[in-house]
């Protein structure tokens, strides 16, 4: 799709990075940056910024990094005329009629074309399952207590017995062989030729947050592995980024949303009321399913499968939920198995009640932690309480961390001044743990050189990153330097668009200039090198001083290249050796 340039830096410039991130991340404000756990990769330490002057962010850990159409491409797994399209709207900007290069428009046509045959998958698999085909699937689910309205409202159905019923139905409704290879509902091979991935089970339509069905989970009819099955990541589904559920749980009146491990819980739990619960599809929760429940809630419940497994994968969500600072509470299934369970044995009300005494997280993680040791034994109890006393440290609001510390203390009848105690060392040892590493990687990287650009590239590197956030730099360099003088392809490219930008408008926008490239590593590495930021407070003399040095060096290994390519041409040979000398005494004033 071919939009001008005008149209697409005005829809960028309509919306706020910050803004717009801060919609899915939680950002905080750090300097002239904001800063969060990064999305794109698992992380304690905040290392992902976004500075609202740039309209540009960065992650230092992973070097993820763009404006904001990246990052809705990378976050969304949006094309770029779908996030431009998508920011269009949210800005209130109508866009022109668009037409498309035959890559967009290919592209485009398949994810249209993989929803289309997603839909006519689910209205097939009901059709089987109301019919004759489909009794003993229509027997599992209403075995496990479902209505025929429930069965309806999640389109529930069944894959048949025959390995290509599926691949059959659909070529009969005109999809090729080439659109069904990305579908991921149906399997190539060149023995066995065609075979449905889905055969032979209870079928439950994965929608994303618009009712869209974008993916299948199937349940197997019989003793066969693996008992559950879901669809490959394909055009339009990532299962690390959505959620079973969430397109009605969104629309929910109840407060929070509640996580389940699996399809039967949500349903379940929907049809008995609890219309705000999701569940994650067949792997543990994700960064990517968190970021994506912020959009909707501030609050969180786990109704976990209450065995061993359970009780894991409960302990993992809480870690990445405190990550995203998402607080979260679990819910209590005991002596029941799942929610499912528990409902049907004790009924709605009950549940209701669970819900009510749900246990905060941090409280969760120690009752866990307490059923380690044996709490007669006194150096067993002592170790319990010296690995409670680790998890209340990291508590940094002053007032919730003592009052955690009480609320063990007495339940676990320990000395709560002691426990403070032992709370507070264990506090400020991690924090001199973490400033040590930090000292030590720096002065680690400074003996062993680890920064293996050469030091010509850095120095063009540096030199634009000083452009970007001091751009008066410009007039003073004006008869000095020039785009040309930078040698690394990707620093003259910036350094053009820079240049062009500072001479037409008199400022620079560094977020547009990742407009005019298509690559994610071209946007990762030019992110990373405009959101560097200097301290840029230092004295002027100081400041002049740097500046000096860096354009010396560029300007330099500009004039050797040049003198490379001389070629025995003794007039431009004798100009450039002036230059040289002209450069060796130069002093920039700012």
């Amino acid at each position: 799709m071919y939009y001008s340039d005008e149209i697409i830096e005005e829809v960028r410039s309509r919306n706020d990075i910050v803004d717009v991130i801060g919609s899915y991340v939680n950002l905080k404000k750090k300097g002239n940056s904001y800063s969060a756990c990064c999305p794109f990769h698992h992380e304690k330490t905040p290392s992902f910024h976004v500075s609202r002057d740039k309209q540009m962010y960065h992650c230092f850990g992973c070097d993820a990094g763009g404006n904001v159409y990246t990052f809705l491409m990378e976050h969304e797994n949006m094309t770029f005329p779908e996030a431009l399209e998508t920011l269009a709207e949210r800005a209130g900007i109508k866009l022109p009629e668009k037409s498309m290069s035959p890559e967009a428009k290919q592209q485009n046509d398949l994810r249209t074309r993989i929803k289309e045959m997603n839909r006519l998958a689910a209205g097939y698999f009901h059709y089987l399952l109301k019919s004759e085909r489909g009794t003993h699937a229509m027997e599992y689910l209403k075995g496990r207590g479902l209505t025929d309205e429930t069965i309806q409202r999640f389109g529930l159905g069944f894959s048949d017995v025959y390995s290509d019923d599926l691949y059959q139905y659909l070529k009969s409704k005109g999809c090729t062989d080439e659109e069904l290879k990305d579908s991921g509902l149906v399997r190539f091979d060149e023995k066995h030729g065609a075979s449905d991935r889905f055969w032979n089970r209870v079928m439950y339509p994965i929608a994303d947050a618009n009712n869209r069905v974008i993916g299948f989970g199937g349940r197997v009819m019989g003793d066969a592995k693996p008992k559950y099955i879901n669809t490959q990541d394909t055009p339009v589904f990532d299962k690390s980024r959505n959620l079973y559920g969430l397109n009605y749980a969104k629309k929910s009146k109840r407060p929070g949303i509640i996580f389940c491990e699996g399809y039967m819980d949500v349903i379940a739990m929907h049809q008995a009321g609890f219309d705000n619960a999701v569940a994650s599809l067949g792997t543990a929760l994700t960064p990517g399913q968190v970021n994506l429940i912020k959009r909707y809630t501030d609050r969180v419940y786990l109704a976990y499968d209450s065995d061993e497994a359970g009780t894991k994968a409960a302990l993992r969500a809480l870690e990445i939920m405190r990550e995203f600072e998402l607080p979260a509470r679990v819910i209590s299934l005991k002596p029941y198995k799942d929610p499912d369970e528990l409902i049907q044995a004790e009924g709605t009300e009950e549940f209701e009640r669970r819900i009510v005494k749900a246990r905060s997280g941090t409280m969760f993680e120690i009752d866990i932690l307490a059923d380690n040791y044996n709490q007669e034994d006194p150096q067993e109890r002592t170790e319990f309480q010296k690995e409670a006393a680790k998890k209340l440290s990291v508590i940094e609001e002053p007032l919730e961390r003592n009052n955690y510390i009480d609320s063990v203390a007495e339940k676990y009848q320990m000395d709560a001044a002691a426990l403070k105690e032992i709370v507070t060392k264990y506090g400020i040892a991690g924090t001199a743990r973490v400033n040590l590493s930090g000292f030590q990687e720096k002065r680690s990287k400074g003996e062993t050189g680890a920064d293996k650009d050469d030091q010509m590239l850095k120095a063009e590197r540096l030199l634009i990153t000083w452009l970007i956030n001091e751009s008066s730099l410009f007039d003073a360099l004006n008869g000095v330097l020039s785009p040309e003088d930078f040698y690394e392809p990707v620093y003259h490219s910036i350094a053009e668009e820079l240049f062009t930008q500072y001479k037409a408008e008199g400022k620079v926008t560094p977020a547009a200039i990742l407009d005019h490239y298509q690559s994610k590593e071209e946007h990762d590495k030019i992110a990373g090198i405009m959101q560097q930021d200097f301290d840029m407070e230092i004295a002027q003399e100081e400041k002049a001083k740097t500046v000096t040095d860096l354009v010396r060096t560029v300007k330099e290994r500009s004039i050797l290249h040049q003198l490379d390519n001389a070629k025995g041409d003794l007039t431009k040979i004798n100009q450039l050796m002036m230059e040289k000398a002209r450069i060796q005494k130069l002093i920039i004033r700012l």
